[in-house]
């Protein structure tokens, strides 16, 4: 609230004019969507937690300039604004707005050392996202095993595992520092590949193998993470560093 009345509208829609059209159905102002980005960063939410929070809390509501009875939007807007922002090479111009703004009303130096790095931003949101998706995964293939064979899972799956993943992943508080992250990626990273390694054993009835559920786990943690040399190590895929996983090694098991 405090952001609204000191600094009123900081991003408006005529700086994303590039990556945005202006004909058709109007859509959701990239200016706010550019604020949203800068509020699910500061309280390190993820998509869906910042979609809600613009939906249900007043004080997000009044820093947008939104109506108490605006619906919000869909999570996935988030993702595609980003895009938007690193396709049109926008995200460096978004964020400079609001440090030039800060300088301007005197709440920062104008010769200060400030994190400027866009990119810097982008990353952590990202970070959050992901951990949110395979978090999820995993709790959906839980789920369904659970269900389909709850003699098996209740026989071969960790209780410790079960109640880890009992509540949605959008529930949480994830970790705000990138070791934190990383940390926790590593965890759920485990947990997936002790499951699937549960369920492609050769012993577990070859049908569980087949539940949609547990072939999307199966494809996430390929997409997701990579093994270390010794097999032990469970990394959470960096595409700089581990590269692109090949389309044609999709039907090997990360087991």
């Amino acid at each position: 609230m405090r952001v609204r009345d000191e600094l009123g509208e900081v991003f408006t829609d005529e700086a994303f004019v590039d990556a945005f059209g202006v004909r058709g159905r109007p859509g959701i102002s990239p200016g706010q969507l550019a604020m949203v980005t800068v509020l699910q960063f500061a309280e390190n939410l993820t998509d869906r937690q910042a979609a809600d929070a613009v939906r249900g809390r007043i004080d997000w509501k009044y820093c947008l300039g939104l109506v108490l009875t605006d619906p919000g939007f869909d999570f996935s807007v988030l993702s595609q604004f980003r895009t938007r922002l690193v396709t049109h090479d926008l995200q460096g111009v978004a964020f400079q707005t609001l440090l030039d703004r800060l300088v301007e009303q005197g709440l920062v130096k104008a010769r200060g050392r400030l994190r400027t790095d866009a990119t810097y931003v982008m990353a952590a949101v990202r970070d959050l996202n992901r951990l949110e998706m395979v978090g999820e995964t995993l709790r959906a293939a839980l789920e369904a095993l659970t269900v389909a064979a709850p003699r098996w899972a209740a026989e071969h799956v960790d209780a410790a595992m079960v109640r880890r993943y009992g509540a949605r992943i959008d529930e949480w508080r994830l970790p705000k520092d990138q070791p934190g992250r990383r940390k926790l990626a590593a965890q759920v990273g485990t947990d997936g590949y002790q499951l699937l390694a549960a369920v492609f054993d050769g012993q577990a009835p070859p049908w569980l193998g087949e539940i949609s559920a547990v072939e999307v786990l199966r494809q996430v943690w390929i997409q997701q993470y990579v093994r270390g040399e010794a097999g032990r190590e469970v990394i959470w895929r960096d595409a700089d560093i581990d590269g692109e996983p090949a389309g044609q090694n999709q039907d090997h098991l990360p087991v």
